[in-house]
């Protein structure tokens, strides 16, 4: 205190000390008693009392005193509740209405109290509306000196207060005390309601709001109620159109300021928020936040409906128009309606046929510039979404995400007409047509009708003749990519489905599903005309053309038609002598991997075909299924001509030429016709001398001609 020299003031006479020290004043005293006789005279100098430190002036030895003891730190007037200490004792009596609730300051307008005298006087302002201090610069009038002055801040550019941790100015003192908040970690704001705290009074006062339900700032044009002035007033924004912050760089402006604020970060590549778990960067906090529920698994929104948990509260909403369909985005073009504008945006390029995002490798142009991202991935082969469970590489992370439902089982989009469950939601959006018999997606060319577009696609390709998918090691093409998947284990004799009940692998899923049907005698699929039942559709689908005559598929070289594009493909071998299937113990050749498979049956002797009437076995299904006729007299093909009825089809075809004349087996060499082939056969030896084997190989002739015949009648059935 001595060490302050208090200035110009005049010393006191030797009567005055005679006088003041009579009346036993302290130094302080004395100079405000000399200050008011001062005032009283007339005197110019209305603040005598002088700080050569930071050359304040004050009028009063008090206030003097109170400032001196900023400069050197000393607070001597300490609190008892909570040990706080200040420079002023009103200013403890002011700060212990905090403690006691006592509020004796009462407002006779509007009945709200206060702890201080100058804050009701400051509330006052409000009901009279007075606001006497004007700015100079511009037209704004405030209700407070120190309001005034902290404006004037803002034209002239003046920051007194420094941050002596990090240099940054503020243009008030209140700004700069909650800014070093931000380096000591203070938060002396707490929630009596849970165990937040906060940095700032007003974020405690809004935060009390979630627990309360308050939400005091109302949209005058719709509904919405606000719990903030601020979030009010960015909302009017939406009405009014109004886009006040223009970003320089380009035309884009926006509603908010903290938007522009990230938006500049595109333009000038700041990502401030780095995360210490990786070596990712931020341009947005909030981003940086969510980011970091990656590293922790933290998903702190949950569905009320389901249970579901999410780590963004948007996806949260998002996710809950699922439970209410919710459709709020609606096409004014085509009418449909979305649950994200994003969405919408997205579906109106279908319209306007805009596709702005080129890839600079390819041609390809996309409407989306995440589907450019991840095309990219392409062409420089980046697959930064790694499975921690297979090891397995994805170039996008919904890709993973879908994946990660396979080794976790999860399939949370559930059908609520039936009890399956799907793990992807186009799924369960495709499965729902089944039940509602929605086929959207119609072919241009036939007027057929698919539920879904990949299977329209798929279906053009019949029509354009397109087969995008080429074999690397034959000269084959496919027009779907699991066709040519399937094909390739064909070449390096993968057959990754192996049967549970039997050693027998397939290199097709279906293929192993249809054989399972072998062992559990399941055939799900009934002909309606007729009482058969069938462990494969298109066996179904096959069978139907029997009774309804459909014989879809023509051969261009002949007038013949099938009822199975397979009969056809066989068919065609018979033109141009393709008999690509070898046996490689004798060396014959066939045109189908089926006639090769049963003549294998006689190298190796297997006759799987068991009857279970007898001890009989038989090398194929047919020979069974004509010899269970025999247990069970069954004669299904009867002559329209003569009554007759047989217990095989071939038996009936060839017993018709008796009727019809008809005799189709031609001699080469002579030019005789018979109604049989083995009856062309025994003719041709007159030709080429061929004797009949001897009586000790009588078995194995009849055994040729049996496999004959059984050719015979295998090749006539499948026509």
């Amino acid at each position: 205190m001595n060490s302050v020299d208090t200035g110009p003031q005049d010393s006191p006479t030797e009567t005055n000390k005679g006088t003041f020290s009579k009346q036993g004043k302290t130094n302080n005293e004395l100079f405000a008693l000399n200050n008011f006789h001062q005032v009283h005279k007339g005197e110019k100098d209305e603040h005598p009392y002088k700080c050569k430190i930071c050359l304040k002036s004050f009028s009063y030895s008090s206030s003097f005193t109170s400032h001196l003891h900023k400069h050197n730190l000393e607070c001597p007037h300490k609190c008892k509740s909570c040990g706080k200490s200040f420079n002023h004792p009103y200013t403890l009596k002011s700060h212990v209405r905090i403690h006691n609730g006592e509020r004796p300051y009462k407002c006779t307008s509007c009945g709200n109290s206060f702890n201080r005298s100058s804050t009701l006087k400051l509330h006052m302002t409000i009901h009279n509306g007075e606001r006497p201090y004007k700015c100079t610069s511009c037209e704004k009038s405030f209700n407070q000196s120190s309001t005034c002055k902290s404006h004037m801040r803002i034209h002239n550019g003046e920051r007194p207060y420094k941050c002596i941790s990090c240099g940054k100015c503020f243009n008030h003192s209140s700004t700069l005390a909650r800014h070093m908040r931000i380096h000591n970690g203070e938060r002396p704001y707490k929630c009596t309601s849970c165990e937040k705290s906060f940095n700032q009074s007003s974020n405690l006062k809004s935060h009390m709001r979630i627990h309360d339900g308050e939400r005091p700032y109302k949209c005058t044009s719709c509904v919405k109620s606000f719990n903030h002035s601020s979030t009010l007033k960015s909302h009017m924004r939406i009405h009014n159109g109004e886009r006040p912050y223009k970003c320089t760089s380009c035309v884009k402006s926006f509603n908010h300021s903290s938007t522009l604020k990230s938006h500049m970060r595109i333009h000038n590549g700041e990502r401030p928020y780095k995360c210490t778990s990786c070596v990712k960067s931020f341009n947005h906090s909030s981003t940086l936040a969510r980011h970091m529920r990656i590293h922790k698994g933290e998903h702190p929104y949950k569905c009320t409906s389901c249970g579901n948990s999410f780590n963004r509260s948007s996806t949260l909403k998002l996710h809950m128009t699922i439970h209410n369909g919710e459709r709020p985005y609606k096409c004014t073009s085509c009418g449909n309606s979305f649950n994200r504008s994003s969405t919408l945006k997205l579906h109106l390029t279908i319209h306007n046929g805009e596709r702005p995002y080129k890839c600079t490798s390819c041609e390809k142009s996309f409407n989306q510039s995440s589907t450019l991202k991840s095309h990219m991935r392409i062409h420089n082969g980046e697959r930064p979404y790694k499975c921690t469970s297979c090891g397995k590489s994805f170039n996008h992370s919904s890709t993973l995400t879908r994946h990660m439902r396979i080794h976790n089982g999860e399939r949370p989009y559930k059908c609520t007409s039936c009890e399956k469950s799907f793990n992807r939601s186009s799924n369960l959006k495709s499965h729902m047509r089944i039940h509602n018999g929605e086929c959207p997606y119609k072919c241009t060319s036939c007027g057929k009708s698919f539920n879904h577009s990949s299977t329209l696609a798929r279906h053009m390709r019949i029509h354009n003749g397109e087969r995008p998918y080429k074999c690397t090691s034959c000269e084959k093409s496919f027009n779907q990519s699991s066709n040519l998947k399937s094909h390739m284990r064909i070449h390096n004799g993968e057959h990754p489905y192996k049967c549970t009940s039997c050693e027998k692998s397939f290199n097709r899923s279906s293929n192993l599903k249809s054989h399972m049907r072998i062992h559990n005698g399941e055939c799900p699929y009934k002909c309606t005309s007729c009482e058969k039942s069938f462990n494969q559709s298109s066996t179904l689908k096959s069978h139907m053309r029997i009774h309804n005559g459909e014989r879809p598929y023509k051969c261009t070289s002949c007038e013949k038609s099938f009822n199975r594009s397979s009969h056809l493909t066989r068919h065609m071998r018979i033109h141009n002598d393709e008999r690509p299937y070898k046996c490689t113990s004798c060396g014959n050749t066939f045109n189908d991997s089926s006639t090769l498979a049963r003549h294998m049956r006689i190298h190796n002797g297997e006759c799987p075909y068991k009857c279970t009437s007898c001890e009989k076995s038989f090398n194929q299904s047919a020979n069974l299924t004509r010899h269970m006729r025999i247990h069970n007299d069954e004669r299904p093909y009867k002559c329209t001509s003569c009554g007759k009825s047989f217990d095989h089809s071939s038996t009936l075809a060839r017993h018709m030429r008796i009727h019809n004349g008809e005799r189709p087996y031609k001699c080469t060499s002579c030019g005789k016709s018979f109604d049989r082939s083995s009856h062309l056969t025994r003719h041709m030896r007159i030709h080429n001398g061929e004797r009949p084997l001897p009586v000790k190989n009588a078995s194995l002739a009849m055994r040729d001609r049996c496999q004959l015949k059984c050719d015979d009648v295998f090749i006539q059935w499948n026509i």
